[in-house]
């Protein structure tokens, strides 16, 4: 069932998705984001009736009410993704890309850090449908902050196109640039094979033998790490030897993927999970400051759409990935397996992207 989330919302987020990044780049970022963004409170706002309303809708009609949730989530992010990616440079000068890069990263995880945990407590000592309308509370603050941010004008696109002659613009733009390909298959392929995070669920249930707080706390420990690098990336952005720490950041993330799926104690695993997040998120600040560097204003949005489908996409694919490799191999063997694919997936890219092996982000123009 873990593996069935990750699908409902892959599908529809994957279709979307081709024809989103027209509209970020033909529509106003800021009323695309602050749309999406209400549309999360009306997705939030269902999940708190389909939970208050358990014991008599959701046993007439089944589960796939919820599921239906998960897909229109899919939907809405496949508007947002690209919109909020396209926004950086309305808001930041290119110069401070690297740092604004490390900082959005970093306050990102702080939030998926705190989320997590108040969320396993609140599962814990709370109906769900109080869960959800905190949930409801939070995306409503957040619609109220953005608000309050002020943009620059984006630049104009004069070229009038057809939704897939522009999204075919984006493509080629992704596919001519061997270094941009190169960074986003990477991630591709280590999130798609990657994904015992996904799998959480059901290691603190059948592995670790834990509860909703202690799972909410696994969950929260990629972030934490995730966080303590990303403080260090502020000040010491990863712009040199860039293609080699990139590199070297997923094959680590491999590695902690395979120790976390031999793991049988608590606080090993939670450390492991803290490594795998720190690993990440350097992966994560170099791929999204190659993807700024190289992109021009008039097309972010297009190439957004292409990088949500390359990894955006790849988390929910990956989750049905692991989910139906935990049930044909078992859960134990199909994390190792992911992790072990994901050193692979580096050799492979590293033997091919000599272009990659040498970047250094300074040099990006």
């Amino acid at each position: 069932m873990i593996g069935y989330i990750g699908l409902a919302e892959f599908i529809p987020f994957f279709a979307f998705s081709f024809f989103t990044g027209h509209f970020a780049d033909n529509f106003s970022r800021t009323k695309i984001a602050r749309i999406t963004i209400l549309l999360l409170v009306l997705q939030a706002s269902l999940l708190v009736f389909l939970s208050a309303n358990n014991s008599s809708f959701l046993q007439t009609n089944g589960i796939l009410p919820l599921y239906l949730t998960v897909v229109l989530w899919g939907i809405i992010r496949a508007f947002m993704s690209p919109a909020l990616q396209a926004l950086m440079p309305e808001i930041v000068p290119r110069n401070l890309y690297a740092n604004a890069a490390t900082w959005n990263s970093t306050v990102w995880h702080i939030a998926a850090i705190t989320g997590p945990t108040i969320g396993g407590i609140l599962c814990a000592y709370y109906d769900f449908n109080i869960v959800y309308s905190v949930v409801v509370s939070s995306i409503v603050i957040g619609f109220i902050l953005f608000c309050f941010i002020t943009t620059r004008p984006a630049p104009e696109n004069k070229k009038e196109e057809s939704i897939m002659k522009s999204f075919s613009t984006g493509l080629k733009f992704v596919f001519g640039k061997n270094l941009l390909l190169s960074a986003l298959s990477l991630d591709l392929f280590a999130v798609l094979f990657g994904g015992a995070t996904a799998m959480l669920p059901a290691y603190a249930d059948k592995i670790l033998h834990v509860g909703a707080t202690e799972l909410g706390v696994l969950r929260a420990a990629p972030a934490i790490g995730a966080v303590i690098v990303a403080i260090i990336l502020a000040y010491f952005p990863p712009m040199k030897g860039a293609g080699k720490k990139l590199l070297f950041s997923v094959a680590a993330f491999g590695v902690c993927t395979i120790f976390f799926g031999i793991s049988e104690n608590y606080f090993l695993s939670f450390f492991l999970l803290a490594l795998l997040g720190a690993f990440d998120n350097i992966s994560v600040v170099i791929r999204h400051t190659i993807l700024q560097l190289m992109t021009p204003d008039n097309m972010r949005g297009r190439v957004g759409a292409v990088n949500g489908i390359f990894i955006g996409s790849s988390n929910e694919l990956g989750a049905f990935e692991s989910g139906l490799a935990a049930g044909l191999m078992g859960l134990v063997p199909s994390v190792i397996f992911g992790g072990g694919m994901t050193l692979v997936i580096v050799i492979v890219i590293a033997i091919l992207s000599r272009q990659l092996r040498q970047l250094n982000m300074n040099n990006i123009r």
